[in-house]
């Protein structure tokens, strides 16, 4: 979904805190590198009971009071969810609501709720800015298209952590160490982070589960009058589309997962296979960049990451000026941020060529820094979105940490290196975040098979950057109605991205009800 819009400011799903977390799996399990224990693979997520607790009762019978939105053509609401669903009585969580009416011809399917993922993502603003006037139009026509920012992000009472400047500062904390004096850097880093979080949401951050969001989005199921869930969700948005399945698989609409995320591994493995992912997606740019007369990184595609990785180093020595109004130069973080940002879409292969020409042979930063602020959300003023608060906290709550120190990192740095020569030792420093979190985590790996729910649709990408293929062909072989429809290509996600191929399967599943055959592909 980034080929008409900025690939940036939506990129549908899992992010890169600087370095400082690796978002979607940025926590997980215990000291393994494998997936989850053969106990926990083998369990599965229980379906609740079908009918509605009493307790809840006044939050699915609520209506909502549609309001001009300030956007052209959407309206907004506000929906209550209990801030705990084991004492719906201790208070509520306010949800923010949008939807753009269906428009006609042909008569109204439903709602389509809508999430580009994250986790983090705010799925109004991607409602509003793109899916609501950007998705295909014979879908936009027979569906009210809803987005509903989950709890804890955005507009949904968002959870918060460190003000600009003290983000300016942990996006620029090296994650490469070198030495004690570093390692203690970083670590203070994400202490600070965790710190700022706990002090400034401390409530809300004990109740901001996929689990609990999932349960959010029956409410609203309700609360919109719909029998059954119709959804596309893209990369973590998956992980929340899966979630609902298995917890309510009897209002299975038309689910689509798009580059979907494999529930059953640990973040540990998670944050491994992404490692992995980004190097097969860095290996395509090298391929092309070659081809290019402006490539900066050499003329053979085997040159590129050694001559990238150096130019790495001699930023942890040096960083460049950026011309930045705050100050800021670009550290070997912040640049290693603005390579991965354009990781998720080819279309941003060129920009990334001009950033790169730019820092290697004119010694201006100014570029990759646009990237690594684009991915952050950091506006021109200095601010951030709630993105990366948001992201640690459901991914810190959804699963134990992946590292519980230094230590564990350094004896896991040869496979994230053998992963990525070039990305490797970045993302397993990225992976101790969750080591210092203030709130224990509340999930697990786990299987989801949601039986007896209607067919759902999970899509992968073969060189998907962010949510590897594989994962795609576990998360299909879970569920127990799943058809895999898979995209033979590069970037994250594949719906709307160009394949005619896939676009139309998907519309003929939304808008006739037609699943594809299992297994079938795309290119």
């Amino acid at each position: 979904m980034h080929s008409r819009r900025s690939p940036h400011r939506f990129r549908t799903g899992v992010t890169l805190l600087s370095f400082a977390t690796l978002l979607v799996s940025a926590c997980s399990s215990g000291s393994s590198t494998s997936s989850a224990s053969p106990a926990v693979a083998r369990a599965a997520l229980a379906a609740l009971p079908q009918a509605t607790p009493s307790a809840l009762a006044p939050y699915y019978g609520q209506k909502l009071s549609w309001r001009d939105c300030g956007v052209p053509g959407f309206q907004c609401a506000t929906m209550k969810a209990p801030l705990d669903y084991a004492r719906p009585g201790a208070g509520d969580v306010r949800l923010a609501v949008a939807r753009k009416k269906a428009t006609g011809p042909g008569k109204r399917i439903g709602s389509l709720l809508v999430n580009p993922g994250g986790p983090g993502g705010s799925a109004v603003g991607y409602l509003q800015q793109y899916a609501g006037i950007g998705y295909p139009a014979p879908v936009r026509a027979r569906y009210d298209m809803v987005a509903v920012d989950p709890r804890g992000v955005a507009r949904s009472e968002p959870v918060e952590c460190l003000d600009g400047r003290e983000m300016d500062a942990y996006t620029q904390t090296d994650v490469t160490p070198d030495d004690r004096r570093e390692t203690d850097e970083l670590v203070d880093a994400y202490k600070e982070f965790a710190e700022g979080c706990g002090a400034q949401s401390p409530k809300l951050l004990r109740h901001v589960s996929t689990v609990e969001a999932a349960r959010d989005m029956d409410i609203l199921r309700a609360a919109l009058g719909d029998r059954k869930l119709t959804y596309v969700g893209a990369s973590y948005g998956t992980f929340l589309g899966a979630t609902y399945a298995g917890l309510f698989p009897e209002r299975v609409g038309r689910l689509v997962l798009d580059g979907a995320m494999d529930p059953s591994l640990s973040s540990r493995r998670m944050n491994l296979d992404q490692t992995a992912g980004f190097e097969t997606a860095f290996q395509s740019f090298a391929k092309d960049c070659v081809r290019q007369p402006d490539c900066p990184l050499g003329t053979k595609a085997a040159q590129v990451g050694k001559n990238l990785k150096a130019f790495f180093d001699r930023l942890d020595a040096r960083p460049l000026p950026t011309g930045d109004a705050d100050g800021r130069r670009l550290t070997e973080s912040l640049a290693t941020t603005g390579v991965i940002a354009a990781m998720y879409d080819e279309s941003a292969w060129e920009q990334l060529r001009e950033a790169l020409n730019s820092a290697m042979r004119g010694n201006d930063g100014a570029g990759l820094l646009v990237l690594s602020d684009s991915y952050y959300e950091r506006d021109a003023e200095g601010g951030y979105a709630n993105l990366m608060f948001a992201n640690a906290a459901v991914n810190c709550l959804d699963l134990p940490a992946a590292f519980d120190g230094p230590d564990e990192v350094r004896r896991a740095l040869p496979d994230f290196e053998k992963a990525s020569p070039v990305f490797g030792e970045g993302l397993a420093w990225a992976s101790l975040n969750c080591a210092y979190w203030p709130v224990a985590p509340t999930g697990e790996p786990h299987r989801i098979e949601a039986k007896g729910a209607a067919p759902i649709v999970v899509v992968g990408t073969t060189r998907d950057p962010a949510t590897p293929y594989r994962w795609a062909q576990s998360l299909a072989g879970q569920l127990s109605s799943a058809r895999l429809l898979t995209y033979r290509g590069d970037g994250h996600t594949a719906y709307g991205r160009g394949s005619s191929c896939i676009d139309s399967a998907i519309n003929a599943y939304l808008v006739r009800g037609t699943p594809p055959t299992d297994g079938k592909r795309c290119s």
